[in-house]
């Protein structure tokens, strides 16, 4: 039996609060159904946790993506800048808006969009940058500001890997014009299932959002007379788990980051053999939704190897994003290929992603790491 893991989310008992019981219960035998209000009291209660002002809850991510640029003004005709190195449900929600996603590297150090790279794509089409707050650390909001400022451009946040992250005196979800958070089995904050949330300041886009999540048209008449009610919303009995496990994450993100210190401070040894995790540049308000290393050319062994030998002893790791979105064969059509983002290529090729929780105890830590030492080290001697 292992002692090292990788799990979906952190322990529920840990997740818990004294009255959650009853509020499920509530909503399992009251018949609630759609109209119970345990949704909104979540939708609002993250949002102010944001420094937002609205929060709309969805089911699926892509939606939410898809739905809450919709509401932004964007669609066929206008284009996108997107980093290569995100998920391709961040890609979807980009494509289902008729809007054409425009791909950047990434920096080699944080993962983090380039945002020079990212001021060299801007064109006469482009219209908004999706800043995708990466691993748990945020994509600078002064240097997107100016950004933004210069070319006038939205800011839209990608933010699932990064809630109650901060960086630069802003928290994610309140840099852009709107922002998506995900809580499937696995995130920082994390629900029973799929479940989503868009976070805006703007009471129109919020409005909108709704309606055309509810599968209403945006006519005076379908406002004034909808005909439909919570079609992709937040499920009740979703938003009351996180409901009762939002006070929580303010300290599970803490632990995240003391686990993550000791990670660097262990692993550190480890860079003259070529292991070199994620560079931090939010220090304490990196949330860690992931501790991330980069198995580099210079490490003796190869990527899979490492994996496998972990594996073997019980420690789960993971590669999340193999292959860069512009060598996925569903965005062929695109047209990019091969070398065009170098740096996002080069990641997909390193990263290895460690054992990371709440939960994670010492020894486990210390156990990880001196297993990597100990499957590298008669490489080298």
């Amino acid at each position: 039996m292992t002692d090292i893991c990788l799990p979906l989310s952190p322990p529920f008992s840990q997740a818990s609060s004294p009255d959650l019981k009853q509020r499920i219960q509530a909503i399992l035998h009251g018949c609630e159904g759609v109209q119970s209000d345990a949704p909104a009291v979540f939708e609002t209660a993250f949002a102010h946790a944001c420094h937002s002002l609205y929060g709309v809850g969805m089911r699926v991510q892509t939606d939410a993506i898809a739905l809450g640029l919709r509401a932004c003004g964007l669609g066929p005709g206008d284009e996108i800048l997107v980093p290569a190195n995100v998920a391709m449900t961040t890609m979807m929600g980009v494509l289902q808006t008729g809007a054409t996603p425009i791909l950047v590297d990434c920096e080699p150090e944080t993962a983090l969009i380039d945002l020079t790279a990212t001021e060299k794509a801007i064109g006469p089409h482009t219209r908004a940058i999706l800043a995708t707050h990466q691993f748990g650390q945020m994509v600078s909001p002064s240097r997107l500001l100016q950004l933004a400022s210069t070319y006038d451009l939205l800011i839209f946040e990608e933010a699932t890997q990064a809630p109650l992250a901060e960086r630069e005196g802003y928290r994610a979800g309140s840099v852009g014009v709107a922002a998506v958070f995900s809580f499937y089995p696995g995130q920082n904050l994390a629900s029973l299932g799929d479940g989503c949330l868009l976070v805006t300041r703007d009471r129109r886009i919020a409005e909108t959002v709704r309606l055309l999540r509810d599968y209403q048209s945006l006519s005076p008449q379908s406002i004034l007379s909808p005909t439909h009610k919570e079609g992709r919303g937040l499920l009740p009995l979703q938003a009351a788990l996180l409901s009762a496990k939002l006070p929580s994450l303010p300290s599970w993100n803490r632990d995240r980051y003391r686990i993550a210190q000791r990670y660097d401070q262990l692993l550190h040894p480890l860079a003259t053999w070529g292991i070199v995790p994620l560079q931090n540049d939010s220090e304490s308000s990196h949330v860690y939704h992931h501790y991330v290393i980069r198995v580099t050319e210079r490490c003796p062994i190869q990527r899979m190897a490492l994996q496998l030998g972990l594996e073997a002893q019980g420690i789960v790791t993971r590669v999340h994003y193999p292959l860069p979105c512009h060598l996925q064969p569903a965005f062929q059509s695109l047209g990019y290929r091969l070398g065009d983002f170098p740096q996002a290529e080069r990641l997909c090729k390193e990263v290895l992603f460690l054992p990371m929780h709440p939960g994670l105890e010492e020894h486990q830590i210390r156990r990880t790491v001196g297993a990597i030492a100990n499957l590298i080290s008669p490489q080298v001697q």
